[in-house]
């Protein structure tokens, strides 16, 4: 007779779970922030809403983790306070940027942004953690990395934008990993961080005649939404980041990057045969670092069930 999954086989399981959903969501956003730049609202108005729109889901999730009083705690504490309130500077970067560039026709520049963060992870990983990376992961980092490599040939300009998506977005994977406080939690603080001013922003620009909440019900209603739509994968990416080895997170980024491509090809970007090969040097990787993984779960499957004892 079989036996049931452990506790923490179970909790491995609902970790990718959690990390390959927030990861689809985010490869999809741009569609949704591209809907609420075509209403005229610009980056930094969009921002603003999305992280006070966040505050109520994100209370919702504290409410249902019951971790009031794990807020009050990281509100409290100064070194939780320090750390929440650079993963909040960090993210924010990371979400201007975004939305400046998937509005300005530049959606496979944020795709490489994304595929160049799983080499920021996979390295912080191994610097930082001490998470050993194996002969096939190394050799997938090194081929996704000459893809990177040739997609800045191919862009004829240093990729800023890729450049400032990858480091803020791993830096808050960093940051967030240290921190001692449950997703729930520091997604909370985090809202209230950036979302209070983000308020006091949007009321200033409605003061002026220079907001757009007010300029429809289908404007309103899109800045509403972008507040869960920040918040739930948010959420997922934070629980799912404490709970797995920082360089397994960094391979499911492949996932959203890939989405993006999809997208800006679809939308009409340039795309000259020296970017195509840039991606099938990066597709190359991620197959690598996908077969590595596979094969590390087949041994450990076959090493477990030799293990066990007959019943």
């Amino acid at each position: 007779m079989a036996s049931p999954p452990s506790a923490p086989g179970a909790e491995a399981r609902l970790a990718l779970t959690a990390g390959l959903l927030c990861y689809l969501i985010w490869g999809f956003v741009p569609l949704a922030f591209q809907a609420i730049g075509a209403l005229g609202v610009g980056p930094w108005e969009i921002l603003a809403h999305r992280t006070f729109w966040s505050i109520p889901l994100a209370g919702l999730f504290v409410l249902l983790a019951r971790q009031g009083r794990q807020v009050v705690t990281a509100l409290t504490t100064p070194g939780i306070l320090l750390r929440l309130m650079l993963s909040s500077l960090l993210i924010a970067i990371n979400w201007v940027t975004f939305i400046w560039a998937v509005n300005a026709g530049h959606v496979l520049e944020t795709s490489l942004g994304y595929y160049i963060n799983p080499l920021v992870n996979m390295a912080a990983g191994a610097l930082l953690f001490r998470e050993r990376i194996d002969r096939i992961g190394k050799i997938a980092m090194a081929i996704a990395a000459v893809g990177v490599i040739v997609q800045g040939f191919a862009l004829g300009h240093l990729p800023i934008v890729s450049i400032i998506l990858a480091l803020s977005f791993g830096g808050y994977g960093i940051v967030r990993k240290q921190v001692a406080a449950d997703a729930q939690t520091g997604l909370f603080v985090e809202c209230l961080i950036l979302g209070l001013p983000g308020i006091a922003f949007v009321a200033w620009l409605q003061a002026q005649g220079g907001g757009h909440f007010t300029q429809s019900p289908q404007t309103a209603a899109w800045l509403i939404a972008s507040g869960p739509i920040t918040a739930l994968p948010l959420m997922l990416f934070a629980w799912a980041a404490r709970r797995m080895p920082l360089s397994a997170m960094g391979f499911l980024q492949f996932l959203a990057p890939t989405i993006s491509f999809c997208i800006g090809l679809s939308q009409g970007e340039p795309f000259t045969p020296l970017r195509a090969l840039s991606f099938v040097f990066i597709w190359g990787g991620a197959a690598v670092f996908a077969w590595g993984a596979w094969r590390r779960s087949r041994s450990t499957a076959l090493a477990t069930a030799q293990a066990a004892p007959a019943e």
